[in-house]
């Protein structure tokens, strides 16, 4: 009986002691051995399920990250009603999307105000708490005007996104330690556009006007490429007078070059001809003023007196009534009157007045006005002394132009530039082979470019890799599995058993040490062999076990035999 216990006591522990030995006896197991091919070929189909799964479904694009969960809400509802399958990863705390409807759910949530932006501007003062310090305050109020510069400045037309950093110093009461305040600008441009010097100046001075004390000396302003816009110091007068030369110059041009192109696109096309405009522009600023006299002037006053014999009624002088006392009349002047006719006699000037008997003698002084014109002539600049035009034309893939056709366009292009000979303007038109080829306008991007090569790639790998585990794993095992049915039918059964008696019997008998023992197979020949009744059952075990349609097959006869 101990011996008994002592020999069980030592089994226990050494059947559980190798976990590997006790697998391998499983899986020697014949139930298990005959069902190993099938349960491996569902894995396999299982695996490339998964596989197929997990390369079809689209690349995720991170829509937006670090929103309000009412944000959030409000952005899954809207791209659930726009069938648009979103994902909310927790672990990023971020949305994302298929990266092939990525463009069309941010224009959607664009649309619709989505997500809302965090209160800005002067609402931030509103969430101020009760007993913030003094700093804590200026530092509110710097970034409300941050924003409201940014939102102001976010309405230029060429502007997408802007941001403001000011640096406003602590007021002091010294005069040496009185700073002035400065501003930092960032914009972002959209696709395609530039700010022109007349916008990034008038960006300044909105920052500098906006804030107390601020020039606009001190206001900078860089785009997103990290170009800086404002000229460092500023331009002197005479930078300033040249850029607006060149900028006059470049508009004088850039009139030609469009109506060039309105002219001969229709005739010849987009992209055959190629034109340059040169304009020599008098940007000379010239002023004249001229002053002109009438000769025949105006009285305007006179002054002075006149002297001039006594009349006939003065009052007479003497002793009454003596003759003697009575003064003669005036003598009178009798000009001889000449016949007429005669030669040397003076002729009476028409309407000069007869001299005046009583005056004897004047002085006056008379004052004259002279009739002035005042001219001021001004020319603006911008006129054009010269210009010079060079058009080259494609020459068609078939035959050459002709002469009369280049000439044809020549004189149309002198037409459309208003030709002058006397400002010794210049037209040049060649016909020339380019040496590329026509630009397609209408062309779309190439075929490595659209959207819907990643998705066809995905599917097609997915569906590659499914057939290769197909055919190379499911396919070997499915083959294997029904040549072992057949191996077990019942007309091979006994060739199968004799073969496996005679060649892998002892082989799978012997085994190694410290392996499973594996049972050989049993034929009919070993069980009319058989002397004890123990034996005679194990042989018909085995006879069974490995033979179980041949076991069946004799408990059916048997059943038919007793009735």
């Amino acid at each position: 009986m101990s011996t008994a216990l002592t020999t069980t006591g030592g089994a226990i522990p050494e059947r559980f002691a190798n976990p590997l030995q006790q697998i391998r006896g499983v899986m020697a197991q014949p139930a298990v051995r005959r069902s190993a091919p099938m349960a491996l070929m569902v894995g396999l189909v299982a695996a490339a399920g998964l596989a197929y799964a997990t390369l079809s479904t689209p690349t995720q694009k991170t829509l937006f990250t670090g929103m309000a969960d009412a944000d959030k809400a409000a952005v899954m509802q809207s791209l659930e009603q726009a069938n648009i399958a979103g994902h909310v990863d927790d672990a990023t705390d971020s949305i994302t999307v298929d990266e092939d409807q990525y463009s069309r759910a941010r224009m959607l949530l664009a649309s619709q105000g989505l997500p809302k932006a965090a209160p800005g501007g002067y609402a931030i003062l509103d969430q101020l708490p009760m007993g913030v310090s003094r700093a804590v305050e200026g530092e509110r109020l710097r970034q409300a005007r941050e924003s409201e510069l940014s939102r102001s400045i976010q309405e230029i037309d060429a502007v997408a996104e802007a941001r403001v950093h000011l640096a406003t110093p602590e007021a002091s009461v010294f005069v040496r330690d009185k700073a002035e305040p400065s501003a930092s600008v960032i914009v972002k441009l959209n696709a395609g556009r530039s700010l022109s010097d007349a916008q990034v100046q008038s960006i300044i001075n909105l920052v500098a006007s906006s804030v107390p004390g601020m020039k606009p000396d001190a206001v900078t302003i860089v785009d997103q490429a990290g170009a800086l816009l404002t000229k460092p110091g500023g331009r002197d007068a005479a930078g300033a007078a040249s850029d607006e030369r060149l900028d006059v110059q470049n508009r004088v041009e850039e009139k030609y070059r469009q109506q060039l192109q309105q002219l001969l696109t229709p005739l010849l096309g987009a992209g055959n001809f190629s034109a340059e405009v040169q304009a020599d522009v008098n940007l000379d600023e010239t002023q004249a003023t001229r002053e002109s006299y009438d000769k025949q002037g105006s009285l305007r006053a006179e002054q002075g007196n006149w002297t001039g014999n006594q009349g006939g009624g003065t009052t007479p002088g003497g002793i009454p009534g003596a003759l003697s006392n009575t003064p003669p009349p005036a003598s009178m002047l009798q000009v001889p009157t000449p016949a007429v006719g005669a030669s040397g006699s003076p002729q009476p000037v028409a309407g000069a007045a007869p001299p005046d008997p009583q005056k004897q003698s004047d002085a006056y002084q008379r004052a004259y006005d002279l009739g002035r014109e005042v001219s001021v002539t001004r020319a603006a600049p911008g006129s054009v002394k010269r210009l010079s035009v060079a058009v080259v034309l494609r020459e068609p893939d078939k035959g050459r132009r002709t002469a009369m056709e280049v000439n044809q366009i020549t004189d149309l292009v002198k037409s459309a530039v208003g030709f002058d000979a006397n400002r010794q303007d210049q037209v040049t038109v060649i016909s020339r082979k380019f040496a590329g080829a026509a630009p397609d306008a209408e062309a779309g991007p190439a075929w490595y470019d659209n959207s819907w090569l990643p998705v066809l790639a995905r599917n097609a790998t997915a569906i590659v890799i499914a057939l290769l585990v197909l055919l190379l794993g499911v396919r070997p095992l499915a083959k294997a599995l029904m040549k072992k049915r057949e191996e077990a039918s019942p007309g091979e059964l006994g060739t199968t058993a004799n073969a496996a008696l005679n060649g892998e019997g002892a082989a799978l008998a012997g085994g190694e040490p410290g392996m499973p023992q594996v049972a050989a197979p049993v034929s009919l020949d070993q069980l009319e062999q058989s002397r004890g009744y123990d034996e005679r059952i194990g042989a018909v075990r085995g006879f069974t076990r490995d033979n179980p349609a041949r076991a069946a097959l004799a408990v059916r006869d048997m059943i038919k035999a007793e009735k």
